[in-house]
C-alpha cells in the first residue's frame, strides 16, 4: 500500500534546490532535487540511494534516515513516516482488531455536551454518543468517515471545509498505510476510494502524511446551521490503533448553541447512544 520509494521520490521532488544551498539552474529539468543531490547532501553514495529510489535497497540504517529526513526537511509526522517504511521488512505491525472495552464506553458515555466518537485506524466509527449521532444525522455504527467525506455525495455538503476534510484523511490513511502494510480491510477501503473519487486518487498519489491531533473542524449541519468545532484526537493506549475523537465548542459561541439546539432536537428521536444500538443516551 505504501512504499520507501515512493515516498523519497515524493519528498525529492518538493524541496527547493536554493534551500539547500544549490544555485539556480536554467537548465533544470526535474522537480526538486536530483538523485546524486539527495545523495551527496545525505552523505550517502549515489548508487545506494539509486537503489532506494527504485525498491532495491530497503532496510536503511537509522542514522541514513536521520540524514534523508534532514535533507528532504521532512517534519516529525514525516519523520516517523519514513522511519517505518525504513522498518517494514524487519518487523511488520499487525492490525488490531478493534474491539472496544466497556469501560471505553462508558468513558465515551460520559461525554454529553460534545459529539464523541471512537475510530480505528481504517476511520471506521466503532461507537458514539449521542451527540455524534445528531451530527452526522445516520446510525453510528457501520459509518467510515474516509468513506462517507469521499463517496457519498449527498453527504459533503455537511462538511463546511470539504476540501482540507480530504487532506486531512488522505494523511491518515497514508500514515496507517505505514503502520500496517498487511492489513487487507484497509488496503480494500484504499481502492475502493481510489476507484470512486478523482479527488483521492489525485491527493493519494502526492504521498502526503498527516497526524491527527487537534484543530477545527466546520460542519454545515441541515437543522442548525454552521457548527464551528474543535476537535482533540486521543490516542487509545495498548497500541489499538483508535483514537477517541470529541468535538467541542467553545463557551458563549454560536456552535455551543447549536449543539444544544441539536440536542433539543434530537431528544426522543432515540439517536445511536456510545452502545452502538438506538434509543441509548450518552
Amino acid at each position: 500500500m505504501d512504499d520507501l520509494a515512493g515516498f523519497l521520490r515524493t519528498r525529492r521532488s518538493r524541496v527547493d534546490p536554493a534551500a539547500v544551498g544549490i544555485p539556480a539552474d536554467s537548465r533544470r529539468r526535474v522537480e526538486g532535487l536530483r538523485r546524486e543531490e539527495v545523495a551527496h547532501l545525505s552523505g550517502v553514495s549515489v548508487d545506494y540511494y539509486v537503489r532506494l529510489e527504485q525498491g532495491r535497497a530497503t532496510q536503511p540504517s537509522e542514522q541514513v534516515v536521520d540524514a534523508l529526513a534532514r535533507v528532504l526537511g521532512l517534519d516529525e509526522t514525516e519523520r516517523g513516516h519514513l522511519d517505518r517504511l525504513a522498518r517494514q521488512r524487519r518487523r511488520r505491525a499487525k492490525a488490531p482488531g478493534g474491539r472496544i472495552r466497556p469501560e471505553l464506553l462508558r468513558v465515551l458515555g460520559l461525554v454529553t455536551d460534545a459529539p464523541a466518537l471512537i475510530t480505528d485506524h481504517r476511520m471506521d466509527v466503532l461507537a458514539g454518543n449521542r451527540l455524534a449521532g445528531l451530527l452526522y444525522g445516520r446510525p453510528i455504527p457501520g459509518l467510515n468517515t474516509a468513506r462517507h467525506i469521499f463517496l457519498e455525495e449527498a453527504e459533503r455538503g455537511l462538511y463546511a471545509d470539504w476540501e482540507n476534510c480530504t487532506l486531512d484523511v488522505v494523511g491518515h490513511l497514508r500514515l496507517a498505510a505505514g503502520k500496517y502494510p498487511d492489513d487487507p480491510r484497509l488496503a480494500s477501503l484504499i481502492g475502493e476510494l481510489a476507484m470512486g473519487s478523482e479527488r483521492f486518487r489525485v491527493l493519494w498519489a502526492r504521498a502526503d502524511v498527516r497526524a491527527r491531533t487537534h484543530g477545527r473542524k466546520a460542519y454545515r449541519h441541515p437543522l442548525v446551521g454552521l457548527l464551528e468545532l474543535h476537535h482533540e484526537n486521543f490516542a487509545l493506549p495498548d497500541e489499538s490503533g483508535m483514537e477517541l475523537l470529541v468535538l467541542s465548542a467553545a463557551p458563549g459561541s454560536p456552535a455551543e448553541d447549536g449543539l444544544r439546539l441539536l440536542a433539543g432536537l434530537g431528544a426522543g428521536l432515540g439517536a445511536d447512544g456510545p452502545d452502538g444500538h438506538p434509543g441509548s443516551t450518552a
